[in-house]
């Protein structure tokens, strides 16, 4: 059974703000994995734009800079 989003929470929809604020507490909290698989999920599983899931991303690190140390 696939899952669909409701039309008001699709890009462009009334309550859109929701989905990209839970966006950004998902970055942040640890438990979810590497940044990796976040982006992943949120792009392919919730349906972020690359568009939203960097705004989301930026909003997670107050405007910092993630630097990739490996």
């Amino acid at each position: 059974m696939v899952k669909t989003l409701k039309k008001e929470y699709e890009t462009g929809g009334s309550k859109r703000h929701e989905i990209l604020d839970k966006a950004v507490k998902y970055i942040l909290d640890t438990r979810f994995g590497t940044q990796n698989h976040k982006h992943i999920f949120l792009i392919e599983e919730v349906g972020l734009t690359e568009t939203e899931y960097l705004e989301c991303l930026n909003k997670a690190t107050n405007g910092g800079v993630i630097w990739n140390t490996n």
